[in-house]
């Protein structure tokens, strides 16, 4: 006789969800992030912000995916007031964006052929290596889970597994250093035009920012829906508004009228207003082509959400 207990749906634990291709991904992703930052920590060292970058974006995403594997296990995601497809979608790629800068910052700044003095010698040097291996491997993992759930034309999907959703994420992640760069004393203050532009950087960020809120909160609606709509017109005004900063930020920058043309002679590297100058108007122009992208994808793509 079978036991009363039992639930009609099968077994408590959802064990699917770590032997999938998916959730093989999620494991690894568990696997490497605790061994680089547990490297790191035990004998490789940071120091600094780039240091404090790699170990927090390591931490967060290391916490995040755990939670996601926790609640695939346990079927707990369906108590959450959130679209879970939406949320693991964001995550994921949000967490490729991190652990790939991660896995660049840290071997630049700390991994050396050549050992260190002591009393750190050739051992922190071998941890340094063997953690950039491991970071390279984690930003490998994210990425094979970001090429696995993506979503394919005619596919049921979350909005945030399809393209446009995917480049709301770098296209916030591009702002991020936009900001960055400008918090570095990158003069946009002297000039209206410059203000304008970091007016556009934050209101296309905020904009972008809810898109995704929205999304993971689940209240994107059906196909061809206000939602729907309103990104596509969203995504065109940014484009726009992109466009003008892509003009002005360069002429009030690096003209000799207004700025620049060249960086001067006494300005000191990773403290001179040019160099933050020249870092906003490179991502300027990454981020209206991924605006330019988003807008045509959304125009050849519509995503059917998940049940």
């Amino acid at each position: 006789m079978g036991s009363t207990m039992e639930p009609p749906g099968g077994g408590y634990l959802h064990l699917g969800a770590v032997t999938s291709p998916v959730g093989t991904a999620r494991v690894l992703q568990l696997a490497f992030g605790c061994a680089t930052f547990s490297l790191v920590a035990h004998r490789g060292g940071f120091a600094g912000v780039q240091g404090t970058f790699c170990m927090a974006a390591w931490g967060f995403c290391f916490a995040l995916s755990g939670l996601v594997v926790a609640c695939e296990v346990t079927r707990l995601h369906g108590c959450l007031r959130l679209s879970w497809g939406n949320f693991t979608a964001a995550f994921a790629m949000l967490a490729a964006l991190l652990s790939a800068t991660a896995a660049v910052l840290y071997p630049l700044y700390f991994a050396r052929l050549q050992c260190p003095p002591e009393p750190a010698g050739c051992a922190a040097r071998d941890f340094r290596l063997a953690a950039s291996v491991f970071a390279g491997l984690l930003f490998l993992a994210y990425a094979a889970e970001v090429a696995l759930t993506r979503a394919r034309p005619g596919q049921v999907a979350s909005y945030m597994a399809t393209m446009s959703g995917l480049l709301k994420i770098v296209q916030a992640f591009v702002a991020c250093i936009i900001f960055g760069a400008l918090v570095q004393d990158s003069g946009y203050r002297r000039y209206a035009a410059t203000q304008w532009c970091v007016a556009v950087y934050s209101l296309c960020f905020l904009a972008t920012v809810a898109v995704v809120a929205l999304s993971v909160l689940g209240h994107t609606g059906g196909p061809g829906g206000p939602f729907e709509h309103a990104v596509a017109v969203y995504t065109f005004l940014a484009v726009l508004l992109y466009l003008s900063a892509a003009v002005i930020w360069p002429v009030f920058c690096f003209d000799p009228k207004y700025g620049e043309p060249r960086r001067p002679p006494d300005c000191p590297r990773g403290r001179c207003a040019w160099d933050s100058q020249l870092v906003v108007a490179a991502f300027t122009y990454v981020n209206l082509l991924l605006y330019v992208a988003d807008l045509a994808y959304s125009q050849r793509i519509r995503f059917v959400p998940a049940p």
